[in-house]
């Protein structure tokens, strides 16, 4: 699974995304950002001062050292590993913790084998690129064009390419829920097509246009390297990947190989402050896109062959100019702004050109960055506890000692700019969403605010707060900080996309009206307040009712019954479907999801019924104008709710 949701700084979304991804927030430790701050010159928040040397290994070894030793006492870490490489060498390994916390067992960088997540999708785009200088694949022909057992339906006049998969642009919709994952190895293996077939998303944008990241297109990539090359994914890997790297404690096969299996990590879970070890997770069919294991050390070898453009030793596991294509923008939001490969994620990091991949799972997080024109790779994984903010906390205290960030001198920024802010507020989000299936409502609370004042723009509120000014048509910088902010427009001037410097591969688009949760929470308050007056009232008035004409009776008892039943699902929805566990609800289909499905459902006919009664009161003339009206408007409320039921995909059992 993709850890990019995770790396989201807390300052910069300020939500508990509810997404595929799973941890904590990408936690910043800039100083708040200062609304006062001059537009002309903005600056690095970091402090400037002298470039550490790289080179001196006793002064890089303790302060890895000084910086993993707190964050694993912080962030509730039980194991972790760290290589860093420099001019085609490790310039350091090092593992800290336990792999196996009832064993004593230490991390060791050499042969611990840590789950990567998503970060294995550098070796499926490694090994497509490889049979592209093969003359094997060719990244702008159809994909149909390669796959024999799954083929992609045509949604618009553009196919789909291997680029679009590489760029993720696709245009596949999010997907997930009960079957990207599994804990239970007795499923294995699984076949790749059979999978994909099973659970294709839709395409819900035309291939080219826009990035949304996506699991299933990286599979298919796998998928495509599995059928053009005639070996399946596992080995193409094993023998075109690690073994020309000398990447022994290395593979992408589920569960772990018995040879390796004794270097296999356990992932812990923190519970009544002990660490408890927890089942891995298995990609399954997925695996192109996340089943990596691999060792620090073994990993220093895989960067050290991107940076030394494909080669490691006296082995080539790529050509040089098709490596430093692999790692040049493929897809560009902005060219402003950081960059897609193919690929490879670009970051700025202060100031510095860096293309990356990140991945997390439920108990492992991992991140790969590689600086080019430094020659320095980074690697770093965590096994539970909150490793997503102690990764983003330790590359940006690594950067920040050996290349620190340096004053930025912008020019003034015209008064037109400055006042034409106001088109940019509004609510934003992501393109990686679900249209089709019930893993839409997860994005129900998964927007973000942007609000305009004093000619700038802001994201959340207090100490939490980032303001940015803006710099250049449709481009904004962080006030006293170091990201940025870009817009796309049409031709009209109208805001189409959102994206920020820190998720290239995420953008953001304008939220429609009714996927917006400040238009359905008002609405569902007020019906839940009309629900709740139809009881009391029924409650209060029961000897009323009973002495009424039979008709009359069953309208009052049906508008009770209803009444009580939406509140009932609205309950449900909230407490049992956002509060399903992310591995039950990656993994399984639990039956209490099955069960509360037939709510709405339900709820759908007493609206039906309700609503034909609601006719028959004013036909007939029941009751006081004003109960009429009382009746019609708790009418009404039911189908508000039903129509969010509907609007949501939890009408049925629509499932991916």
């Amino acid at each position: 699974m993709s850890s990019s949701i995770r790396k989201i700084s807390c300052k910069m979304i300020l939500l508990a995304l509810v997404v595929v991804s799973v941890g904590a927030n990408w936690l910043g430790a800039q100083t708040p950002a200062s609304a006062s701050a001059p537009t002309s010159t903005l600056q690095s928040a970091h402090t400037e001062g002298a470039a550490a040397d790289l080179n001196d290994a006793a002064g890089l070894t303790a302060f890895m050292d000084g910086i993993m030793k707190v964050q694993m006492d912080n962030f509730k870490i039980p194991g972790a590993i760290i290589s860093i490489v420099k001019d085609g060498k490790i310039l350091f390994g090092k593992g800290y913790g336990h792999s196996n916390i009832e064993k004593g067992t230490l991390v060791d960088p050499e042969t611990s084998l840590f789950r990567i997540a998503s970060t294995t999708k550098l070796f499926t785009w490694t090994a497509v690129i490889q049979l592209v200088e093969q003359g094997k694949i060719d990244l702008d022909a159809d994909v149909n064009t390669y796959l024999k057992t799954v083929k992609i339906p045509k949604t618009y006049p553009q196919p789909v390419t291997m680029r679009h998969l590489m760029t993720h642009t696709a245009g596949f919709e999010e997907g997930g829920v009960g079957y990207q994952i599994t804990t239970d190895p007795k499923k294995l293996p699984v076949s790749i097509s059979e999978t994909l077939a099973k659970h294709m998303p839709a395409i819900v944008r035309p291939p080219g246009e826009m990035m949304s990241y996506s699991n299933y297109g990286t599979a298919l990539a796998g998928l495509i390297v599995e059928e053009v090359s005639g070996v399946s994914y596992n080995d193409y890997i094993q023998k075109n990947i690690f073994n020309p790297l000398g990447m022994k404690y290395a593979t992408v096969q589920e569960p772990i190989p018995a040879s390796l299996e004794p270097y296999a990590m356990l992932g812990y879970a923190r519970e009544n402050g002990t660490f408890v070890a927890k089942p891995p997770t298995f990609e399954g069919g997925f695996r192109p896109a996340g089943s990596g294991a691999v060792s620090a050390n073994d990993m220093a070898h895989f960067m050290i062959a991107h940076l030394q453009d494909g080669r490691y030793g006296d082995q080539h596991i790529l050509k040089a100019e098709t490596t430093r294509w692999m790692h040049s923008p493929a897809f560009q939001f902005d060219k402003r702004l950081p960059a897609m490969d193919l690929g490879f994620i670009e970051k700025r990091m202060n100031g510095l050109r860096v293309i990356s991949h990140g991945g997390a799972d439920t108990l492992f997080t991992t991140e790969l960055y590689l600086v080019p024109d430094k020659q320095i790779g980074i690697f770093v994984s965590h096994s539970g506890g909150d490793g997503g903010a102690a990764a983003a906390g330790l590359l940006q205290a690594f950067f920040d000692r050996y290349f620190p960030a340096q004053a930025v001198e912008r020019p003034p920024v015209s008064a037109e700019l400055e006042h034409a802010v106001q088109k940019y507020a509004g609510s934003y989000q992501f393109t990686r969403r679900n249209h089709t299936d019930i893993d839409k409502f997860f994005s129900f609370l998964s927007q973000i605010s942007i609000t305009a004042s004093d000619n700038k723009l802001s994201i959340g509120s207090g100490a939490e707060q980032q303001v940015f000014a803006p710099i250049g048509p449709d481009l904004f910088q962080e006030v006293g900080g170091m990201h940025q902010i870009g817009f796309r427009t049409d031709a009209s001037g109208k805001v189409t996309h959102l994206l920020l410097d820190i998720l290239p591969d995420m953008p953001l688009e304008p939220t429609p009206l009714t996927d917006q949760s400040t238009f359905w929470f008002p609405l569902l308050g007020i019906s839940a307040v009309l629900f709740i007056t139809a009881l009391t009232g029924f409650a209060y008035r029961r000897r009323a009712i009973k002495a009424m004409p039979k008709a009359q009776k069953w309208a009052v008892r049906l508008s009770a019954v209803t009444a009580a039943w939406a509140l009932a699902t609205c309950f449900a929805t909230f407490v049992v479907v956002l509060n399903m566990d992310l591995l039950d609800r990656l993994s399984r289909i639990p039956q209490s999801l099955n069960l509360y499905l037939f709510m709405p459902i339900i709820l759908v006919g007493l609206t039906a019924a309700l609503v034909a009664y609601s006719v028959m009161v004013w036909k007939n003339k029941y009751w006081t104008v004003l109960k009429r009206v009382h009746y019609t408007l708790v009418a009404l409320s039911a189908v508000v709710m039903s129509l969010f039921f509907y609007h949501w995909n939890l009408l049925g059992w629509q499932f991916g």
